[in-house]
């Protein structure tokens, strides 16, 4: 995956809600991603977006449990030239870190759901 992608339909910013969104990005070669989103995180100064790849139309998402390219992808948010665009993170303690704090936040959203 190439580092920069941008968000289409070209949007001003980041849409304020994004649950059960799905979104089409493309790379700097032209080829659409689609991703479903997940949940945005500041942290260190940073935001971050994760997704989860959709499943491509004819195949079992059973099959696709070990296939690393199908697994949570992680996106930095950067602004260039005033447009918001999202870009892989190439540092794997500052992906493993982001990583361990979105899960502890889904986490925590997940038992005040069950304390209710």
């Amino acid at each position: 995956m190439s580092d920069e992608l941008t968000m289409q339909p070209e949007e001003e910013g980041l849409p304020e809600d994004l649950s059960g969104t799905f979104m089409t990005l493309t790379d700097e070669e032209g080829n659409d991603i689609e991703l479903e989103y997940v949940d945005t995180l500041e942290y260190n100064g940073s935001v971050y977006m994760a997704f989860y790849p959709t499943v491509p139309e004819g195949v079992d998402p059973d099959t696709l449990e070990d296939d690393e390219d199908y697994g949570l992808i992680i996106l930095r948010v950067v602004n260039l030239d005033g447009e918001d665009q999202l870009e892989t993170i190439s540092d794997e303690e500052e992906l493993q870190a982001v990583y361990d704090k979105l899960m502890e936040d889904l986490f925590e959203e997940d038992e005040g759901e069950e304390d209710e």
